[in-house]
């Protein structure tokens, strides 16, 4: 068959992707011969993009996925989809024009999932364009009741374990949202406000927060603070609103900053929930859930928080309160979904407990890569102030298995058989304890992390008819959501099954665009990999993903390196292709016949080929990726076409059949080694490599494995120094405007080389080895006056000199100055000349001939004319 000369990305691949079973990727349940290797793959919010960022996390697990298959792993690299959220919720009130609460409940949940599963087919397509060798068999959809109802029975598995529990507690509120969110969902933004310094009756006080002057529910001082410690325990007047307040101690208080009297509010920061606990101060609620104000702020109630900060500002100057402000640095938490400014409030919710050493000791028994990645789960754990609030005030996520007595107020929490079930939709099958079976459901929802903090146990056959396969191997991730997914799945792990959910985990960065910054749509800066794969291949794209950068770190998307990969296809298509055309005839014969004899460039190129495999093995095992690829190119490019290939031309389609078999052989080796280590990165292209010199899919075969016999220092030596004196003759010639295969009288090699077949053939040169070291003469043949120093020392005299210099005999001249100085007579007058003022050229004489010589790493190469 045969084979075009230019490679076309594009009609190649969309051949394999069509002609792949993807049963070949199938985790085996059954297999006990196999070592198992599972994946927690994340699970992508579906939002019909399959943005950048998962392709680069994505191309790394079928990085790993399909090496560990080619070791002989059983491997499970499964794909999840972590639909519920708010984002599908706020997608959907824009799409049809209404908000959730129009709606019935079920009907609106029902636009929710019908929207979901499009978005899962545009990006499971984009997946499968990139060439992901994922485990179809083994997808999860975590909107399905087969799924979430393993969420609600951790849920009820918790509740009995006393892991979980519900409080009325201060939690970070999104008004924009108007649900709860963990502290895990909240970010920081760095903004200029306004620090307002108040009269405060008998103190002055400095606050960023006068719209809740109406919950101030305490002034607190530092005791240490000699300016004010008199008043701790009096009470003060709050301003506008007239209601006393106490005046408290704590050391807590930073006495420079503001007037150093602060107010406390309930709540304007997780510092006043710590005082108002502490201090077991009154709770005075200010905003609702909706981010308006309440009626305890009087003429104020009703309004947003903006619209009420500045009228209370206006009217604390119209009273003569507020005497100065002051612009300030300050990070406001945010939703991390909408961007909204958060508040606190106290609500009713249901919690999580955390307990922070037991995550950092299980985080202890995991392998972090990169190592340094722990440290974010720990400064995490160090900063918690509060446990992990898991309800939510939405509709579109997994129901919260709970219902409540109207007669009695009993919290009834399904039981396990009864699951999957929705409170708001079913009621409980047996009534109340007192009797009654008149019930209120429950109609929050649980925080989606609840359900993909699930996933390594779900992967792992939690609560199927399958043996549990728990830990899991490898869990990729992004370093963005250690806090979060990292964090969350250790505590459900070993709250639920008492192990760490996988041995390894394994971090990756951001995507950066051109311009340095990470991908955004303000910036302008987003490349999709659609469009990538239209304008190079899937195969460069993953490419760009391998070379990219080191494991951990943030990776530029630059076009360069994409053309870069393209151009390395076209290289390597170029080496295929010349290979094949030596190989293809009779491809099974040099498969099986190993010759008896080979070059030693033969065993050059074998060598260097073990030795790659073990690199590249060793890369590989440690997840570095980049180092792994650039290792295959570099061996690809250089070694085998720059040199290899240049090098054996001549017996390849020369007449002596056994040393032409030995090329073949060799080259074979080399091409079928390269289609394997290439099958994880460019799969498409590897295929199509392997589809002429093997059986089956190369994603079904062994990974190539290293014979160190193969591997030798000195065979390596002498084969360096045969392709360095062949590519020094080829520069001589190339200087000399010679064809490179003009042929050359005689080529003398002083030194050690055994077989200089290859040496003769690619220099189309008889090739000489002599011991000992090379007898030289080298004979004056003509005189170059140095202008530098004749010029300006004899001027006008100069030519005339320079024209007697260049008429004299060379080797006399060489004999004078040899001796010291050169004296001649210009015109009558006699001029001495330093040996400085010329140059004198000298031919090589070796046995009387005139030869060239060349260095080569201190071999002398001698080239007869």
């Amino acid at each position: 068959m045969a084979i075009p000369k230019e490679y076309d990305p594009h009609e190649i691949e969309e051949k394999w992707q069509d002609t792949w079973d993807m049963s070949m990727y199938h985790f085996d349940w059954k297999d006990e011969t196999r070592p198992q290797y599972i994946i927690d793959t994340p699970p992508p919010y579906p939002t019909g993009n399959f943005h950048i960022g998962n392709s680069l996390n994505w191309c790394y697990i079928d990085f790993v996925a399909r090496y560990k298959r080619m070791q002989g792993f059983n491997v499970m690299f499964p794909q999840g989809w972590d639909c519920h959220g708010l984002p599908t919720e706020v997608k959907v009130e824009e799409i049809h024009g209404i908000t959730k609460n129009q709606v019935p409940r079920t009907e609106f949940r029902k636009m929710c999932e019908e929207m979901t599963v499009g978005n899962i087919e545009k990006m499971r397509a984009t997946m499968l364009r990139l060439g992901f060798s994922t485990d179809w068999s083994n997808e999860f959809i975590t909107m399905e009741p087969d799924y979430y109802v393993k969420t609600q029975t951790s849920f009820v598995r918790m509740k009995n374990m006393e892991r979980l529990y519900q409080s009325e507690h201060p939690v970070n509120w999104c008004p924009r949202c108007e649900t709860a969110i963990a502290f895990a969902e909240v970010e920081y933004d760095a903004r200029d406000t306004k620090l307002n310094f108040l009269h405060f009756d008998k103190l002055e006080i400095a606050t960023t927060r006068p719209e809740l002057l109406a919950a101030c529910v305490a002034v607190a001082i530092n005791p240490e603070d000699d300016r004010y410690n008199e008043h701790i325990g009096q009470t003060v007047k709050v301003p506008l609103f007239g209601h006393d307040v106490k005046v408290i101690g704590d050391k807590d208080v930073d006495p420079a900053f503001g007037t150093g009297v602060v107010m406390i509010c309930t709540f304007g920061d997780k510092q006043d929930v710590r005082w108002w606990v502490e201090h077991d101060l009154p709770l005075r609620k200010a905003i609702d859930k909706n981010g308006r104000i309440t009626e305890i702020a009087g003429k104020y109630a009703g309004m947003t928080i903006p619209e009420c900060k500045a009228a209370i500002i206006e009217d604390l100057k119209k009273e003569g309160y507020l005497y100065e402000q002051k612009t300030l640095d300050q990070n406001v938490g945010m939703c991390w979904r909408c961007k909204t400014p958060i508040e606190i409030l106290s609500e009713r919710q249901w919690f999580v407990k955390i307990d922070n050493d037991e995550i950092l000791e299980t985080a202890d028994e995991i392998q972090w890569l990169p190592e340094y990645m722990k440290v974010r789960l720990q400064n995490w754990a160090g900063t918690m102030e509060w446990d992990w609030c898991i309800s939510r005030q939405r509709i579109f996520a997994t129901p919260i298995p709970v219902w409540y007595c109207k007669k009695c107020g009993e919290v009834m929490v399904a039981e396990e058989e009864w699951l999957p079930i929705d409170p708001t939709q079913e009621k409980p099958p047996v009534a109340c304890k007192c009797g009654s079976t008149d019930f209120e459901p429950e109609e929050d929802v649980l925080d989606t992390w609840m359900d993909s903090s699930l996933t390594a146990l779900h992967v792992a056959g939690w609560l199927t008819d399958k043996e549990m396969r728990n830990p899991t191997q490898l869990r990729p991730q992004g370093h963005d959501i250690i806090r979060t997914w990292a964090f969350y799945s250790i505590l459900r792990s070993k709250a639920l099954t008492d192990k760490r959910p996988w041995d390894s985990i394994l971090v990756n960065g951001m995507v950066l665009g051109e311009d340095g910054h990470k991908m955004s749509k303000s910036l302008g800066n987003i490349i999709s990999p659609e469009e990538v794969i239209a304008k190079y291949s899937a195969d460069s794209f993953r490419q760009w993903a391998a070379v990219g950068g080191s494991t951990g770190s943030d990776v530029m998307f630059r076009w360069k390196d994409v053309v870069s990969a393209s151009r390395f296809f076209t290289k390597m298509w170029s080496i295929y292709r010349f290979s094949m055309s030596h190989l293809e005839d009779n491809i099974s014969e040099i498969v099986d016949y190993k010759p008896e004899e080979l070059a030693i460039i033969d065993k050059w190129l074998l060598s260097n080929l073990n030795r790659l495999i073990m690199s590249v093995t060793e890369s590989l095992d440690a997840y570095q990726f980049d180092e792994a690829y650039k290792s295959i190119r570099g061996f690809a490019w250089e070694t085998l076409a720059d040199n290899y290939i240049e090098l054996v031309k001549s017996r390849l389609y020369g007449d002596d059949e056994n040393a032409r078999k030995a090329a073949q052989y060799t080259l074979c080796q080399a091409i079928d080694a390269l289609s394997r280590m290439l099958a994880p990165f460019a799969p498409f292209f590897a295929e199509e490599m392997y589809s002429r010199i093997g059986e089956g899919s190369v994603h079904a075969q062994n990974w190539p494995e290293v014979d160190e016999s193969l591997i030798s220092e000195d065979i390596e030596t002498e084969g360096e120094l045969i392709k360095e004196i062949a590519g020094n003759v080829r520069r001589y010639k190339s200087e000399s405007g010679m064809a490179l295969n003009a042929p050359l009288e005689k080529i003398e090699v002083y030194g050690t080389l055994e077989d200089v077949s290859d040496l003769t053939g690619v220099t189309n040169s008889t090739v000489e080895v002599i011991e000992g070291e090379p007898d030289f003469e080298h004979v004056p043949v003509n005189i170059k006056p140095n202008m530098g120093i004749i010029g300006p020392k004899f001027r006008k005299q100069a030519g005339a000199i320079i024209k007697t210099l260049t008429s004299m005999d060379p080797v006399e001249v060489a004999d004078i100055a040899s001796k010291g100085n050169i004296n001649i007579t210009v015109d009558g007058e006699d001029i001495e000349l330093e040996p400085e003022s010329i140059v004198i050229e000298k031919e090589v004489i070796s046995a009387g001939r005139a030869v060239d010589v060349l260095d080569v790493n201190g071999t002398v190469v001698v080239i007869v004319r």
